[in-house]
């Protein structure tokens, strides 16, 4: 029979680590691993009870090539007979792997499954993989079918971000504002203390010997609306920049989503329930835009509406984004990103879902909020939307 409600128990995510900074040090298949049983000791769950790995990954090459899912389960505690599977929906991929686990419990198809993602952009770049078939004379990921539909048009996430912008008149100065902002708010976040729930430490190795990696690393502690104005635009006459941008991060991240079945099985506390998944898509050239229109069809199908969310976490792939949907939906900015988000703190590509779902279900708990909904932009023209309720 169909379970009526999916649980989330815990959700854990790595610091960010800069790129070529303190996690560079880390295999992906090895950091996933580590969230993976960082995960499960807190929950106290059975390891053999874990039906499922689902593992968001966007680069899927070199250390992160031939099912990074399966090796950081096999690089983990868990037993051999854990089965994984890799996903790639772009920088939604593991908030698609929490869909997908969620549905699978919703379904009554599995009790017990861990959505995770991993990603480590100095060791895999972005884009390494297209590059290296590119140079060996493969070609391009767009078709000649697609060439016949979208006539010269390149897809670019970075075109997206400054169409996005002149689209809904955003200026430099709003853009590096809002990134100083996200900023602001993590540091605030950082020395209260509140991230403390959701980070799981990991060993590295420093000039002065060994550490915990416990604070993300691409916060500037010493930011200014000087420096960041300082930057110099990505393209000639833009507003985008590589300030008001997510930064370049390592990282990984998991979440463990069970049946109420599970829940007296293994005799677990949920911290919240899955409110409502949604996925949409739009218009592949701009691309970046469908947060903004998910979040609606989100909401109507969840029966809310925004005044009922506490709080938001929209990816700040770029400061465009965010602003954007703010104005298109007309949601309090104040409960957006309350912690920070990619700007300031890094955006792990495949690890980004399940990352800013440790960050909201905790930020629920830590301001006694009730609901909180969240969504980012996917390549391709793509977003998930999900919506969940503290317990």
């Amino acid at each position: 029979m169909a379970s009526e409600t999916a649980y989330i128990v815990d959700a854990v995510r790595t610091a960010g680590g800069r790129r070529k900074g303190v996690l560079s040090g880390w295999h992906p298949a090895d950091m996933a691993g580590a969230t993976l049983d960082a995960l499960v000791a807190r929950s106290g769950i059975d390891p053999a009870g874990i039906e499922d790995v689902i593992m968001g990954c966007v680069t899927q090459g070199g250390e992160q090539s031939m099912h990074v899912g399966r090796n950081a389960v096999l690089a983990s505690a868990l037993p051999e007979s854990v089965p994984a599977v890799t996903i790639d929906r772009q920088c939604g991929s593991s908030q698609q792997a929490m869909h997908f686990a969620a549905q699978a419990v919703l379904s009554g198809t599995q009790d017990v499954v861990i959505a995770a993602g991993v990603e480590s952009m100095t060791r895999v770049p972005m884009g390494a993989t297209m590059s290296l078939f590119a140079e060996a004379g493969f070609g391009i990921p767009k078709s000649p079918r697609q060439e016949e539909r979208y006539p010269g048009i390149v897809f670019s996430q970075f075109t997206g971000a400054e169409a996005m912008a002149a689209k809904h008149g955003f200026s430099r100065d709003d853009l590096d504002a809002f990134a100083l902002h996200s900023h602001e708010k993590a540091i605030a976040a950082t020395q209260a203390g509140h991230f403390k729930k959701e980070i799981i430490a990991l060993e590295v190795d420093t000039p002065d010997g060994p550490m915990m990696h416990e604070r993300d690393e691409g916060i500037r502690f010493d930011v200014t609306l000087d420096a960041i104005g300082s930057v110099k635009p990505l393209s000639p006459d833009g507003v985008i920049t590589a300030a008001n941008a997510s930064q370049i991060c390592d990282g990984a991240s998991a979440v463990l989503i069970v049946s109420e079945r599970a829940l007296s099985t293994f005799g677990l506390e949920p911290i919240a329930r899955i409110h409502n998944l949604t996925v949409t898509a739009g218009d592949p050239v701009i691309m970046l835009e469908e947060p903004l229109f998910a979040t609606e069809r989100a909401l109507s199908r969840a029966g809310l509406t925004l005044d009922d969310i506490d709080l938001f976490e929209v990816n700040e792939a770029f400061a465009s984004v965010p602003l954007a949907w703010l104005r298109h939906t007309g949601a309090d900015p104040a409960r957006l990103n309350v912690h920070g988000g990619a700007i300031a703190l890094g955006h792990p590509l495949g690890a980004s879902g399940t990352k800013l779902m440790a960050t909201l279900v905790h930020a629920l708990g830590t301001h006694g909020k009730k609901y909180g909904l969240q969504t980012m932009c996917e390549g391709g023209g793509i977003a998930n939307v999900t919506i969940v309720e503290r317990l």
